[in-house]
């Protein structure tokens, strides 16, 4: 049995999971009687939600007498751990780009780590089918990124498909596509090498863990790719820690056969490989046997950039939706979260009802706290922010460069955007159809917040992309919001007259009937500073009759606050309320004559 591995890059909607789907179809992977259904590879809800990869997977595909392992990589770099786990099990990545959109940032950030790791990259041009391909012009921009990215001769001599994935076809000539996917199969085994050997040769099996699963009949799964030599059932094995290493016994091993886990008496080198039965092993771990057994280098990824505070909900509702409310549970659920993902970091904080967590930026931190919140948990969040530091006695921040494609009407209003949040304009193109790419370098502090204002004000009409771009001087104070808070001065329910008085005063984020709180957020102020309100007051009833008595009262549809939306709205005096039935605004001192109205605008947000 011969092996290819390779990983799939792709940005977000450029057809990687369809792809993936008609590859298994093609291969015969599902048996006659299993309903087929689409994006197979996207399991989670959020994933089909977003539609995006949140969490790195694998399927393998038999093509004749070779195993094709598939590795999933997300798309975006909050996610980039994710990706450096991926690529050190393969040799080879599909480099899928739209026909019509060419490359686009987060790509560029998986090419990179692909390129760095020596992988042989194929490129596949998807969606050629479109009315606005244009698959010569993005095979020329293709060619650009791999020279901007430091290609040596080798990568830059790389082998293109044209396909189009949503009805399964692929050829090497773009004039004639055929039927199947054969020819991007076929080139996959003659251009990816097989398993490369081990980093550090020894003459027993050696396995890096790269990723954890868990089964609830067997616990945890230890996965990564084997080297050397094979494994056996029951086999004692050296599993390498940090700390050291001990004798522990490889129970039970898994192999993959399209989605699913196959239980195996013995695991083949070069294959991808599921270890049952040893506790407490974690990614980065080694597992080795034989007299001369050593580990394999660990896996490292790059620094966190974004951090926030998780503290436990002490709002007057907690309790009423969530089932996991202490503090306790919450440092558990995270420490069972960073055990997998090797890109977040947990800190205690100052006070035992509170943790820093640090990620890769804002999206990556969203997504925990979206699954926290699915799962029954109550919890309270501060405001993002950027991890600093000092490098040769410079303070330094995050830096990250954004695209923004935008229609030709709103450049103006994105460039006067930006710059207030000290971006620094690399290059403009129009590309005559009516919108416009910009691309800036942006302090990543300059970023919290933007996306709620760029949305606005191309009314959902603009793409925007982020890409970490290293550390550079720290920029100093930067003003975050301009507008204050509308505030709730009591509990109680929220009435349309009250609502309706305060329209005026802003834009509202409560309906009649919500239920609030003294502390609670219930809009934005269309001035700097904060406002307490009272949205429960009813209208007084007399025996007299008024002007406007019949006066039919309508209110607007209130801001829907996402978790998203909160993130990038609250101020260093607010928290966001996160539980399974609401997300809320509130105020850190909720208490209205213990806290100032008055906000600071010339503050260092960082």
């Amino acid at each position: 049995m011969q092996f290819r591995n390779i990983a799939i890059i792709a940005h977000v909607d450029h057809g990687k999971t369809t792809l993936v789907d008609h590859i298994l179809r093609q291969c015969s992977t599902f048996a006659a009687h299993e309903a087929l259904s689409d994006r197979v590879m996207d399991s989670m809800d959020l994933e089909r939600e977003r539609g995006i990869t949140i969490q790195s997977k694998n399927t393998a595909v038999f093509y004749g007498d070779t195993k094709i392992n598939i590795l999933d990589t997300p798309g975006h770099a909050d996610f980039g751990g994710e990706v450096e786990r991926v690529l050190s099990m393969v040799e080879g990545a599909l480099l899928l780009v739209d026909a019509s959109e060419g490359p686009l940032p987060q790509t560029r950030f998986v090419l990179r780590k692909a390129m760095e790791a020596g992988l042989t990259v194929i490129v596949v041009v998807n969606k050629i089918d479109r009315q606005d391909a244009r698959a010569a012009q993005v095979l020329e921009e293709v060619y650009s990124l791999f020279i901007d990215l430091g290609a040596n001769d080798e990568q830059i001599e790389f082998p293109v498909v044209y396909a189009i994935a949503r009805e399964g076809k692929a050829s090497q000539d773009i004039t004639n596509l055929g039927e199947t996917l054969k020819p991007l199969l076929d080139l996959i085994v003659e251009h990816v090498p097989p398993p490369r050997p081990s980093p550090v040769p020894t003459s027993g099996a050696q396995m890096l863990v790269t990723n954890l699963a868990y089964d609830p009949f067997v616990g945890r799964l230890a996965i990564g790719r084997l080297f050397n030599a094979p494994i056996k059932r029951n086999q004692t094995v050296v599993h390498f820690r940090e700390d050291g290493q001990r004798n522990v016994r490889a129970q039970l091993l898994y192999t993959w056969k399209g989605l699913r886990r196959h239980e195996v008496e013995e695991a083949t080198p070069g294959d991808i490989v599921a270890v049952a039965g040893i506790e407490d092993i974690t990614v980065g771990d080694t597992i080795a046997t034989g007299d001369d057994a050593s580990p394999l280098p660990r896996i490292k990824v790059d620094e966190p950039t974004i951090g926030m505070t998780f503290s436990a909900n002490n709002s007057p509702f907690s309790g009423k939706s969530g089932k996991s409310l202490t503090a306790r549970q919450i440092k558990e659920r995270l420490d069972r979260e960073a055990l997998s993902n090797v890109s977040l970091r947990i800190e205690d904080s100052d006070t035992n009802e509170s943790y820093k967590v640090y990620g890769r930026g804002e999206l990556q931190l969203g997504i925990l706290v979206e699954q926290m919140r699915r799962e029954g948990f109550e919890l309270t969040l501060s405001r993002p922010e950027v991890v600093k530091k000092e490098i040769d006695g410079r303070k330094v921040e995050p830096y990250e460069v954004v695209v923004l494609d935008v229609p030709d009407e709103n450049v103006g209003a994105m460039t006067q955007k930006l710059a207030a949040r000290s971006g620094d304009m690399q290059d403009l193109v129009a590309d005559g159809s009516g919108r416009t790419r910009l691309t800036y370098r942006i302090p990543s502090r300059g970023l919290i917040g933007f996306r709620s204002d760029f949305l606005t004000e191309t009314r959902g009409l603009g793409v925007m992309n982020a890409l970490f771009d290293g550390w550079d001087t720290d920029v100093g104070p930067m003003l975050h919001r301009h507008n204050g808070a509308l505030v709730a001065d009591r509990t109680g329910e929220a009435t349309m007259y009250a609502l309706y008085k305060l329209l005026p005063r802003g834009t509202l984020f409560v309906s009649p009937g919500d239920m609030v709180y003294e502390g609670m957020v219930v809009g934005e102020y269309v001035r700097e500073n904060d406002l307490n309100v009272d949205p429960t007051r009813a209208k007084a009833l007399t025996n007299f009759r008024s002007a406007g008595a019949d006066e039919k009262q309508v209110l607007p549809p209130p801001r829907q606050i996402t978790l998203d939306i909160a993130m990038d709205f609250i101020d260093e005096d607010e928290l966001i309320e996160v539980t399974p039935a609401a997300v809320r605004i509130r105020k850190r001192v909720l208490q209205g004559n213990l806290r100032s109205i008055v906000r600071r605008t010339d503050r260092d947000d960082g």
